[in-house]
């Protein structure tokens, strides 16, 4: 937690910013893109959201308060900044998020960064219909393996709770992939 707090100071100092920031951006780019391409599919919509995470992150930086890990609070703004341009987009397009999301789901195919088969594009159509709750619990834990305890920092929900919108989650996929 110590170094955590001097890598803080490192980003905040201007003398030292620059590199602590490429040293943020090594550390975590790819493990949030990750994360976004979970929530938004498609690669250069991930782009977007994480370029507006990390200036989020850069931006509110002064205001972290370290109550919780650096790691849980910039998965925060990456989950924030992903459900807010998936709303935006859809009611751009005049369109539900679900509606969306499955147009999203129908152009995986196409997408040259998507090295999935039609095993893992019926998967996404399962987890598109779950609650964003479910959705965001079950992405968490099943693609990025993250443990309930980092899930509850960034979801601000109980470790409780998150192992039964897992478990939900998991039992509507099984009778969405069996019967469709």
């Amino acid at each position: 937690m110590q170094e955590e707090k001097e890598f803080i100071q490192k980003l905040l100092n201007p003398k030292t910013q620059n590199q602590a920031f490429q040293q943020l951006l090594q550390d975590y780019q790819k493990p949030l893109y990750n994360h976004i391409r979970n929530i938004v599919l498609s690669h250069d919509d991930t782009d977007d959201v994480l370029q507006n995470t990390f200036i989020k992150v850069f931006q509110h930086l002064k205001n972290f308060k370290g109550e919780s890990k650096l790691f849980s609070w910039m998965y925060r703004i990456a989950t924030n900044e992903a459900l807010t341009f998936l709303n935006q987009k859809a009611k751009t397009n005049g369109i539900s998020s679900e509606t969306l999301q499955n147009k999203t789901i129908d152009n995986l195919k196409a997408d040259v960064f998507f090295d999935g088969n039609e095993i893992q594009i019926k998967l996404q159509k399962a987890i598109a219909f779950l609650p964003e709750k479910q959705q965001l619990v079950f992405k968490m834990k099943y693609f990025q393996e993250l443990k309930y305890e980092e899930i509850s920092e960034i979801l601000g929900t109980s470790v409780g709770a998150l192992k039964a919108s897992y478990h939900h989650a998991v039992k509507k996929i099984e009778a969405f992939v069996t019967t469709n």
